[in-house]
């Protein structure tokens, strides 16, 4: 969701991406060029971001993971959060989707007592939506598209950013040509060059229907 996270930080919306874990090990990688790596494709695209550093290929969906994304939920006020995709083959991804889930509604309880709940204000965010990065052959079936039109180069240098993942590795640049089609077909569902799907659990309300894209 690089196009629509550039987009949205270009509007001015206070956008912080959450690395749950450093994405250690890889083939050609170490927790410090990955380090170097997220922090340049943050950069490009214009946002913050944190790193809570839970083990990779461990991620267990915990009372502690829970509380940890809470707080960060409560420290930033997120009104908006986006999450990976509840269908995945991917454990990792599986875990982090209910943590998040489970983090949306803790972040809003009060009379909490451990360290977490003294993060923040109690905050209950409106949108929760889930993105689609899912080790599935699986065909979207998205609620609605973001218009990403403009924001294609950034979001494939924010891409590239992570060079020993989808540069260095051969069998890794493929992806890269998949996101490109995915983008190009959903853009071509709008009338757009690019889109990105997403997907809501819950009903989207509209008051106009100014902002719809044609």
């Amino acid at each position: 969701m690089g196009g629509t996270i550039a987009r949205l930080a270009e509007q001015g919306h206070n956008v912080l991406l959450l690395d749950i874990t450093n994405g250690e090990p890889t083939p050609h990688g170490s927790p410090e060029i990955r380090a170097q790596e997220a922090a340049k494709a943050a950069e490009i695209l214009g946002v913050k971001r944190r790193l809570l550093g839970f083990p990779n290929r461990y991620v267990e969906n915990t009372l502690e993971l829970r509380h940890a994304i809470a707080a960060v939920i409560r420290e930033h006020q997120a009104q908006m959060i986006f999450t990976t995709y509840f269908e995945d083959a991917h454990p990792d991804h599986l875990a982090v989707t209910q943590a998040v889930i489970g983090a949306r509604f803790a972040a809003r309880l009060t009379k909490i007592e451990e360290p977490w709940g003294q993060a923040g204000e109690p905050t209950n965010p409106k949108w929760l939506f889930f993105y689609y990065a899912m080790h599935l052959r699986k065909v979207h079936n998205p609620t609605f598209l973001f218009d990403t039109s403009g924001y294609e180069d950034r979001k494939f240098a924010s891409i590239e950013a992570y060079h020993t993942q989808f540069v260095m590795s051969e069998k890794n640049r493929k992806v890269l040509h998949g996101i490109r089609a995915m983008a190009t077909y959903f853009g071509s569902r709008l009338g757009t060059s690019t889109a990105e799907p997403f997907f809501s659990q819950e009903p989207i309300g509209l008051a106009s229907l100014d902002g719809l894209a044609t």
